[in-house]
């Protein structure tokens, strides 16, 4: 069974992932919605976002030892 600490170890890294990923997300519609092309930052604020989601399910997944 695990520990308290051990469930919540990946959730900081996910939830700052989710963030970058809205942000990434509003961002880029405000700026279609604007008429203006897509700025590149926006991919890199949503591929970040989603990688820092990706380490914080790794490390929340791993099997205590």
């Amino acid at each position: 069974m695990m520990d308290c600490d051990e469930a919540r170890k990946g959730a900081i890294p996910k939830i700052f992932g989710v963030i970058l990923i809205f942000l990434g997300i509003l961002d880029s519609m405000l700026s279609w919605r604007g008429g203006f092309a897509l700025n590149s930052f926006y991919v890199f604020l949503m591929a970040s976002g989603a990688f820092l989601y990706f380490i914080g399910a790794v490390r929340q997944g791993r099997e205590p030892k």
